[in-house]
C-alpha cells in the first residue's frame, strides 16, 4: 500500500464537531472459537451478528456495519440479508456494509438490496462501496482480475447514477446498458447514504470526491496520521470539481476490555492467527507479540481500557478531521462473548469519552 510520508497539519476548517462524530462498530462476520476452542458453525456465528448489533443499537452507538467476504473464515457473504435481519431487531442505529464489493457484483442489484434494508430500518440504511481486500469474488462470479479498474470504475459511475432515483440511461463495457429504466424500491428519503471505502491510493480518493460521494479510509496498518494528505486532497478535489462536501470516515480494528492488559491478552492470539493465515496467502512476515505492542502503541490499533481507546480514537479523529470512526470490534476466532463485552464498554463508556475529549479539545 503506497501512503504519503509527511502529514501535514490539521486544518481547522475540518476539524471534527464533537456533536456530529459519528462512532460505529464494523465486523467481518469472522468464525468465532466456541468454549471449547473449536470453531462455532458460519450460522452460529452470523446469529451472533445479529445480537452483537442489538448490543450496539441498546448502547447508544452510531452505526453498524457487516462486510462482504465469501472465504470459510469469514460468515458473510450476503452482507444484505443480515443487515435486513438486525433492521427488524434495531430501532435507532444506522445499518451498512464494510465493505460491499461492487467489482463483482451489478450495481442494480445493490441499489435494490439496500433500499430493502432503508426500507425495513425505516431510513437506516447506508452502503459503504470498495473492491475489496480479497479476490475470491471474482473468479466465483465469473469476472476477470485483469479487468479489475474498469469494473469498478463503471460500475460506480452506474451506482451513482442510481442514487438519483429517476429514470436512468447508462451504457458501459461491463453490463447491459440501461435506457431510460426506473430501478424499485426507492427511498422514501430520495437518497441512500453513500460511501467508497479506499486503503491508500490517491486515485482512488479524487475518483470519490468526483462522485460527490463520502470518504472512507480503512487505516488497518502504518500510522493513522499519515492519512491526513489523504484527507486534505479529497477536501480539494471537492472543492475544485464542486461535488457536496461529505464527512471522511475511518475503520481501523480494536477491542475494549477492562484493562489495558486484559484487552491485549483477550484479543492477541486471536488477532495474530487471523493476520498470520492471510499473511501465508500474501507473503507477509510473521505477526508477533513486538508488532502487536507498536501498532497499539503507535500504530492502527485500538486496545486497551475505555480510556486509552477513547484518546486514542479522540486524537484519530482530530489529526484527520473524520467525521466517522467505525472500530473492526471482531477479530479472527476471538468469542462472542467477548466481543459483546466490549460491545458494551464501547458503547456506553468510549463513546461518551471520544465526545467529552473532542469538546475539551
Amino acid at each position: 500500500m503506497s501512503q504519503p510520508t509527511t502529514p501535514p497539519t490539521p486544518d481547522p476548517a475540518h476539524a471534527p464537531d464533537p456533536d456530529g462524530v459519528e462512532l460505529g462498530l464494523d465486523t467481518f462476520g469472522d468464525v468465532t472459537a466456541g468454549p471449547d476452542g473449536s470453531p462455532v458453525t458460519a450460522a452460529r456465528t452470523i446469529r451472533d451478528v445479529v445480537e452483537e448489533a442489538v448490543l450496539a443499537d441498546q448502547t447508544g452507538i452510531d452505526f453498524f456495519g457487516v462486510g462482504e467476504h465469501h472465504r470459510e473464515d469469514f460468515a458473510i457473504s450476503a452482507p444484505e440479508v443480515v443487515l435486513a435481519g438486525i433492521a427488524t431487531r434495531t430501532s435507532r442505529i444506522r445499518l451498512g456494509s464494510a465493505v460491499t464489493v461492487l467489482s463483482s457484483d451489478d450495481p442494480v442489484r445493490v441499489f435494490e438490496r439496500f433500499s430493502t434494508v432503508d426500507a425495513l430500518s425505516d431510513g437506516r440504511a447506508e452502503v459503504i462501496l470498495g473492491r475489496g481486500s480479497f479476490i475470491e469474488s471474482f473468479p466465483l462470479f465469473g469476472y476477470d482480475l485483469a479487468d479489475y479498474e474498469v469494473l469498478f470504475e463503471e460500475k460506480l459511475d452506474l451506482f451513482v447514477r442510481l442514487l438519483e432515483e429517476g429514470p436512468v440511461t447508462w451504457s458501459g463495457t461491463t453490463r447491459a446498458g440501461l435506457a431510460d429504466q426506473e430501478v424499485y424500491p426507492k427511498t422514501e428519503r430520495g437518497r441512500l447514504r453513500t460511501w467508497v471505502g479506499v486503503g491508500g491510493s490517491p486515485e482512488s480518493v479524487v475518483r470519490t470526491a468526483r462522485h460527490g460521494l463520502g470518504l472512507m479510509l480503512a487505516i488497518i496498518g502504518g500510522e493513522p496520521e499519515r492519512f491526513r494528505p489523504y484527507v486534505d486532497l479529497y477536501h480539494r478535489a471537492v472543492a475544485e470539481l464542486g461535488t457536496p462536501a461529505l464527512p471522511v470516515g475511518v475503520h481501523s480494528p480494536g477491542n475494549v476490555a477492562e484493562t489495558d492488559e486484559q484487552a491485549q491478552e483477550e484479543v492477541y492470539e486471536h488477532f495474530a492467527a487471523m493476520n498470520n493465515r492471510i499473511g501465508r496467502e500474501r507473503g507477509w512476515p510473521a505477526y508477533h507479540r513486538g508488532r502487536f505492542a507498536h501498532d497499539i502503541r503507535s500504530g492502527s490499533l485500538y486496545v486497551g481500557s475505555p480510556e486509552t481507546v477513547a484518546q486514542k480514537i479522540a486524537t484519530t479523529v482530530r489529526t484527520l478531521g473524520a467525521g466517522r470512526f467505525d472500530l473492526k470490534y471482531s477479530s479472527g476466532t476471538l468469542p462472542h462473548a467477548t466481543m459483546m463485552r466490549s460491545i458494551e464498554l464501547y458503547g456506553t463508556r468510549v463513546v461518551p469519552r471520544v465526545r467529552e475529549l473532542l469538546a475539551d479539545g
